[in-house]
């Protein structure tokens, strides 16, 4: 059986902070992670979601060795990050926030020979994954430009081309699509989709832009106040969440008549003089097929869509309603 790439159990990290000054200061206690349980299988695609200081960051740094937990356990490939954290360095590859991989002074291609030989790559190794690199995340353009001189959405590419070098076990990404326009974005997105699907890399994606979640994961995990506050699918969430659904039906001829629709079902718009309507419902009282059959009963049907709720709705219900909800773990 593989290695579970993250296995944390009752993480908690703990920072003493000061407040006041001179005679007058007080010390206390701040959880900035507190019991946090998590597990990341080999080759999953897992979306790590919070708000600012709701512990993601001091999550990634216990995972990849730069912090040490208050209490806790936590192993990262098989690997305890802290004392391992020389063998754990060429299974990892990390994008994380302000802490560049790249020499400021340099020009960008320069700094891969040197993160090649800190991962003690052969030449013909590293030369071979860096082309792959620089054609995929499109970076021939600015390679012999300082790193100090890039904008911000190139040096982001030259980032994960970096973290990608050594072609890692686990890619630990903090807003890997920052700074790109839309095209660059998609790119990226396909990139990382394919590392996945072709090498096995297990992705570790914690950003504010949802359409990286939607696009690259399969499981997302919401954080808040260092807890877990929601573990599973998009549509778990859904589930959970209890959000509306809205039924859009275009009919062959306006409905005399105020529509009938079963309770728990109502029309929020209508358009085109009554032919488009947009009826709301809720999944856990009825499905799409009882809300589209009762309107079918009173007019013919020729087009029909249906909208999911936007996911960054589904993670605020998460927050708004402070309660803890977690799927049922994947078997072993």
């Amino acid at each position: 059986m593989s290695t579970t790439i993250i296995d944390a159990e009752e993480l908690t990290r703990e920072f003493v902070v000061y407040d006041g000054g001179g005679l007058r200061r007080t010390r206390r206690v701040v959880r900035a992670v507190d019991g946090l349980t998590l597990r990341v299988e080999p080759g999953e695609a897992v979306g790590y979601i919070g708000a600012n200081g709701s512990g993601k960051s001091t999550t990634i740094k216990m995972v990849s060795g730069i912090l040490t937990p208050t209490s806790g356990s936590v192993r990262t490939c098989g690997l305890r990050p802290v004392p391992d954290r020389r063998v754990l360095a060429r299974r990892i590859g990390v994008v994380f926030g302000q802490r560049s991989a790249l020499w400021w002074d340099l020009p960008l291609e320069e700094s891969f020979p040197i993160l090649a030989a800190m991962h003690r790559m052969p030449r013909a190794v590293w030369l071979r994954r860096f082309d792959v690199l620089a054609d995929e995340l499109d970076l021939s353009s600015f390679l012999a430009r300082p790193v100090r001189t890039l904008s911000l959405g190139q040096r982001m590419r030259g980032e994960v081309a970096a973290a990608l070098l050594h072609s890692p076990a686990l890619a630990v990404l903090d807003e890997p699509t920052i700074g790109l326009d839309m095209i660059s974005k998609e790119n990226l997105r396909r990139f990382l989709a394919r590392e996945r699907a072709e090498r096995g890399t297990t992705l570790l994606l914690t950003t504010h832009d949802m359409g990286d979640v939607q696009r690259l994961c399969d499981r997302m995990v919401v954080i808040d106040g260092g807890r877990v506050a929601f573990d599973g699918t998009e549509a778990d969430l859904v589930a959970t969440t209890d959000a509306e659904r809205i039924l859009v039906v275009d009919l062959e001829e306006p409905l005399t008549d105020v529509v009938r629709l079963p309770d728990g079902a109502s029309v929020t718009a209508t358009e085109a003089d009554g032919a488009r309507l947009s009826i709301a419902f809720r999944p856990r009282q009825l499905s799409a097929a009882q809300v589209l059959a009762a309107v079918q009963a009173q007019g013919e049907v020729v087009e029909l869509s249906l909208a999911e709720p936007a996911i960054e709705d589904l993670v605020r219900r998460i927050y708004a309603s402070g309660a803890s909800h977690t799927a049922s773990p994947p078997p072993l």
